[in-house]
């Protein structure tokens, strides 16, 4: 298989099971505020930036100083948290190597900080897999907006249609479409029945080959997405 294809991966619920972690930090940094941050609210913000969820919370006229001192004690702590603790997600890394052994490009596109980015890849040691990251600061819309990906694939050198976005996040499968790509979704985060927007829905990355991937090239009408 050529070079032209690629594979774009969001990382927080794909590549790893962040989201209890994400939680504690994001109520620490709001109860300091005598804000209580609840569960609901958080899968509410489930994929969105982080001056996305604070906004949603505290209100729109929310400072943009404020935004910031949240968002960034809030990253602090949940790296703090997570230090020794990370594990990839059952298939990750095994579906990571077959696609690069079969050529596919790859890139990271998260709505989380490039700190963030970093300690998961290097805690995991999957740095050489893609050939370009986008965080948060790389964009001025976080999900639904398709432009993370679009930047992804830029920075690949891959047209938007020969790309599969792989998503867990209702925005981050709305986003890839809007994107004009392909998305498998996975089902670590939400039930299948709210990812059926995606070409295919799985519910473990164990049962997915890159013959699985290429085969989401020829199938666009949908019938995968029981899969």
């Amino acid at each position: 298989m050529s070079k032209s294809k690629a594979v774009i991966w969001d990382m927080d619920g794909v590549i790893v099971d962040t989201a209890l972690y994400h939680l504690e930090a994001w109520q620490a940094a709001f109860r300091k505020r005598g804000v209580n941050f609840t569960e609901a609210d958080f899968r509410h913000g489930f994929g969105q930036r982080n001056d996305s969820i604070i906004k949603g919370i505290l209100g729109a006229d929310v400072s943009s100083s404020q935004v910031d001192a949240i968002s960034r004690e809030k990253e602090e702590s949940f790296r703090r948290s997570i230090v020794g603790r990370l594990r990839p997600l059952p298939g990750v890394t095994g579906l990571m190597t077959a696609l690069k052994e079969q050529g596919f490009k790859m890139a990271l596109a998260s709505s989380a900080p490039i700190e963030n980015i970093h300690l998961v890849i290097r805690t995991l040691n999957i740095g050489s897999c893609f050939e370009a990251i986008v965080c948060d600061k790389d964009v001025t819309e976080g999900k639904p907006s398709p432009q993370a990906f679009l930047l992804a694939a830029e920075r690949l050198g891959v047209e938007p249609g020969k790309c599969v976005v792989i998503e867990d996040a209702i925005t981050g499968v709305t986003a890839a479409k809007r994107a004009g790509m392909y998305c498998l979704a996975v089902t670590n985060t939400h039930p299948r029945r709210c990812l059926m927007e995606a070409d295919l829905v799985v519910d473990v990355l164990e049962k997915v080959s890159a013959g699985d991937i290429e085969r989401l090239f020829n199938h666009s009408d949908g019938n995968l997405k029981q899969g």
